[in-house]
């Protein structure tokens, strides 16, 4: 293909209307959610979550630091999985340092779990003491 053409085929796909944008991202949200437990879990702590914050009725404050740590573990989760799917598809083979990418961004999930469960245990603190 030449140069130009394959400038014309990319500006094709940058230049795409705004639900077509959404779409992609509904399906990248889909996709996660067919190919990892972690996503399914994390979703399913999510509704938790929110049900105890409806449940225990807290100042609007703490429903956005929830919402909020709630959307941070979401979107590390998704970019931890196309990290993982890119990895996977351009090296297939065991390679230390892939292994090392794919550490690293779990890494990133594991810190934001911590603070959630930092938030959690804040908000029953000051709920019940």
């Amino acid at each position: 293909m030449s140069n130009k053409a394959d400038k014309a085929d990319k500006a094709g796909w940058k230049n795409r209307s705004v639900p077509e944008r959404f779409m992609f991202a509904f399906h990248g949200i889909g996709a996660a959610w067919l190919r990892e437990g972690s996503f399914r879990l994390e979703i399913l702590c999510a509704c938790l979550a929110l049900a105890l914050l409806a449940w225990l009725r807290p100042p609007l404050l703490w429903w956005a630091v929830g919402v909020l740590i709630i959307a941070l573990v979401l979107a590390a989760e998704l970019i931890n999985s196309a990290i993982e799917a890119l990895a996977d598809h351009l090296h297939p083979d065991l390679h230390a340092e892939i292994r090392a990418v794919k550490d690293m961004a779990a890494g990133a999930i594991l810190v934001l779990n911590g603070a959630a469960l930092a938030i959690l245990v804040l908000l029953l603190a000051v709920t019940f003491f």
